[in-house]
């Protein structure tokens, strides 16, 4: 049986007039078991290869082989189903025409899958919504299934006309999460990662087919460790009051306010996504009515529930102080997490300019993103950083573009911008 704790991180103390309320809050699982095993319902897994013609020779074999893989890590017993994609999606495995579009997971059933992606061949371009709306109708033709996870690798930029993949993609959120690949650097990254966050997935570049496997291995080893299937961050705010925003801030970054469902006039419900043995960190604001000073009160109270159940709920509060002791500091963890979403947003403003040529805006954002990962300890970013812009003064942000930069590189640090990191410990 899983277990949630919560832990709110904040300073409660407003000064007179103040109104805006920032917490931390914390959400950990233990306890969440394998995948489909909790009695909420089966888990369904569905891999998506990108078999337009673009995939050369190598690429596809790599990718046949990462397939393969991922399909040794699924749970038997678990309901599963192989998409080949290119200008069409064909359900490669299970060979069905009506009926289930998904079997369950065996030795006999593997094997089966395993023979039909050994037939894969490139041909044909790319059209990424059908893949996404043939995974969601396939997930729906097996209605015990409450746990929706599909991988997708694209190696090509989407071929469609403006506006069907965001349409595509409108049609899956909120019904199945989707954690997204590219292999090599001829596909978009905001492309893919508007899949990954609105299916509450991830996004990276896988830069040469022999790290694919590897990546495939571990998505699916991740997908089946999630043995929560669903859960909502439910969020109750007093008479009067705005939530101004709600965002996972830790693993990654997630904006998630404009994704609020109303319970009630006070409480909202946020996505989350199944859950494995993990902490994640939200980032709530919340406005309030000012009060007088040595007035308290309940801001929000932030809770995760499993379907009807609130499994753990942590308190956001304010009072008001003319102590400016109290009222000035800063707690630490909420800096924290305003620089990391910061960074993330000069980090991909800087590499949009780059790209337009304009190169004096590159070089103010990319400079702000160095200083803004030294200060908050994303060593992952510095790293990334320092691959396209030679960095003068790390502290004061001064750089300078490089002038000869590998595409995957650039692209690197694109996909690891909402990748964050937490807060270090003291005297670290």
């Amino acid at each position: 049986m899983a277990e949630f704790t919560t832990g709110v991180y904040q300073n409660e103390f407003l000064p007179d007039g103040g109104t805006d309320v920032n917490a931390i809050v914390t959400i950990t699982c233990q306890g969440a078991g394998m995948a489909g095993q909790s009695g909420s319902g089966a888990a369904g897994e569905i891999i998506i290869v990108d078999t337009s013609g673009s995939m050369g020779p190598a690429t596809m074999a790599a990718a046949k082989d990462a397939a393969k893989a991922a399909l040794a890590e699924i749970v038997d017993g678990t309901w599963f189903a192989v998409i080949a994609g290119a200008d069409r999606a064909m359900l490669a495995f299970p060979p069905v025409t009506s009926g289930p579009a998904l079997v369950e997971m065996s030795e006999e059933t593997r094997a089966q899958a395993v023979a039909a992606v050994d037939r894969f061949v490139g041909s044909g371009g790319t059209a990424i919504s059908t893949w996404l709306d043939l995974a969601g109708q396939i997930f729906a033709s097996v209605p015990q299934i409450t746990q929706r996870h599909a991988l997708l690798l694209t190696d090509g930029e989407n071929r469609e006309r403006p506006g069907r993949l965001d349409e595509a993609i409108n049609r899956a959120t909120g019904y199945f999460q989707c954690d997204c690949r590219g292999v090599g650097t001829d596909w978009q990254v905001a492309e893919i990662r508007r899949i990954a966050q609105a299916l509450l997935g991830t996004v990276d570049i896988i830069p040469g087919p022999d790290q694919m496997r590897a990546q495939f291995e571990e998505i699916m080893r991740a997908s089946m460790a999630r043995g929560v299937a669903d859960a909502k961050l439910r969020i109750w705010t007093p008479q009067g009051a705005q939530v101004l925003f709600v965002r996972q801030v830790a693993p990654t970054l997630e904006d998630l306010t404009d994704r609020g469902v109303q319970v009630n006039p006070l409480t909202r419900d946020f996505p989350t996504g199944a859950w494995a043995d993990e902490s994640r960190d939200y980032h709530v604001g919340v406005r309030v009515a000012a009060k007088a000073i040595g007035q308290e009160q309940l801001a929000a109270r932030v809770q995760l529930a499993l379907g009807d159940d609130v499994v753990t709920q942590g308190l956001v509060k304010a009072t008001w102080s003319n102590d400016s002791e109290l009222t000035a500091k800063i707690d630490k963890q909420v800096a924290h997490y305003t620089g990391q979403t910061e960074l993330a947003a000069a980090i991909q403003e800087g590499l949009a300019a780059k790209a337009a040529g304009d190169d004096a805006t590159a070089t103010t954002k990319l400079g702000r993103a160095v200083q803004l990962a030294a200060e908050t300890g994303n060593e992952e970013a510095t790293a990334k950083l320092k691959k396209v812009v030679d960095v003068d003064n790390e502290a004061e942000g001064t750089v300078r573009l490089k002038r000869a930069v590998e595409k995957a590189d650039e692209m690197a640090l694109d996909t690891a911008s909402t990748k964050t990191t937490r807060v270090r410990p003291a005297g670290s």
